[in-house]
């Protein structure tokens, strides 16, 4: 298909008259001044989609031909409405060992075996594309260390010592992972705080599932008892709110703040000029300690700041001191609970 595409771009396309799914465009970039010419002539718009796991060569290939022609979609694994057409509800701790790759779920793979055969493809196949790696061995050893960080502050430094590599090295690595959305960055907040502010960002990864099978965690007990149980069901929530976003064709402005003094807020969501503080515990039992951050956050004298939500694994839906307390998976969607007009009801002037 790929000979015959390069040799006749134009006999090549003649033959999908109402389009086609052209999967790894960016490998055949010919192609897209041939569709631009074609979607210039018909004036129909959604003949062709065009996807690919590469998304700088990707942009690259379709800022030059067809700008201005295109909509642009993120697609990350499987959100949680989306999961629900398997299973009507989940765990936290079984979702993330299970993750969220779509094929898991359509083909119901052992998640163990499937991450197992993914990451060789994924370092075989990707990294080897993207960078010279000599020693197979040290990237491994990244990805497991960088798991263990979930949910924390990027020190360069301190994974350069471990890994025993430069920190460009490991700075190059971790922006590979990020072009091939296996790993994700959330900026700190420190815009109009007086305080000095923490600036550097927190990395989690794209699919819980991966992170929990880099570390070794492989069934749901395993999980909600792991020391890193916080960081894992933080990144299973953060994620989620973003897919929420993404898949409306929303690019979410998500921060989260910690300053100098150890006052911090998981998340903050800016949508619509208000911005909603989230704090993410996975305790299953409420305590007042958790909107403690929220309110130190709401007076820091910011304008249009909500009381804030905190996200936590009970059962129980109530509001504490104007701050709503919800378990993030029994609500239909995430993202559109949190940034609705009613959620940010408590805002400050």
């Amino acid at each position: 298909m790929r000979l015959a595409a390069e040799a006749d771009p134009r006999g090549f396309l003649g033959q999908m008259p109402d389009g086609a799914v052209l999967d790894e465009v960016q490998r055949l970039p010919v192609l897209l001044s041939y569709i631009q010419g074609i979607v210039d002539k018909t004036g129909r718009a959604g003949l062709f989609l065009l996807t690919g796991s590469h998304q700088p060569k990707l942009h690259e290939a379709i800022s030059q031909s067809l700008a201005g022609r295109t909509a642009m979609l993120t697609l990350w694994p499987f959100s949680l409405p989306e999961l629900r057409h398997y299973k009507r509800t989940w765990g936290p701790f079984d979702l993330i060992v299970q993750g969220c790759y779509p094929r898991l779920h359509e083909e119901k793979l052992e998640p163990r075996r499937f991450y197992n055969n993914y990451l060789q493809t994924y370092v075989e196949r990707d990294v080897r594309a993207l960078i010279q790696l000599r020693d197979l061995t040290q990237f491994q050893r990244f990805l497991t260390l960088l798991a263990g960080r979930v949910g924390q502050l990027v020190n360069f430094s301190s994974l350069s010592s471990d890994v025993g590599v430069s920190s460009t090295t490991i700075k190059n690595w971790v922006s590979v992972l990020k072009a091939s959305y296996v790993v994700f960055e959330l900026p700190p907040f420190f815009e109009n705080i007086r305080k000095r502010v923490i600036k550097s960002p927190k990395i989690y990864f794209t699919d819980p599932g991966l992170a929990a099978f880099l570390l070794g965690i492989h069934t749901e007990e395993q999980a909600s008892r792991d020391p890193l149980r916080g960081g894992l069901y933080e990144n299973l929530v953060i994620a989620d709110i973003i897919k929420g976003a993404l898949n409306k064709g929303i690019r979410p402005e998500v921060y989260f703040f910690r300053d100098s003094h150890g006052n911090e807020v998981d998340l903050l969501i800016r949508e619509k000029g208000a911005i909603t503080p989230v704090e993410i515990k996975s305790a299953a039992t409420f305590s007042t300690e958790f909107v403690k951050g929220l309110e130190r956050f709401g007076a820091l004298d910011l304008k249009h700041v909500a009381a804030g939500t905190v996200l936590y694994n009970g059962e129980q839906r109530f509001a504490v001191r104007g701050v709503g307390v919800f378990n993030p998976l029994l609500v239909e969607d995430i993202w559109e609970t949190l940034t609705s007009p009613q959620n940010r009801s408590s805002d400050h002037a």
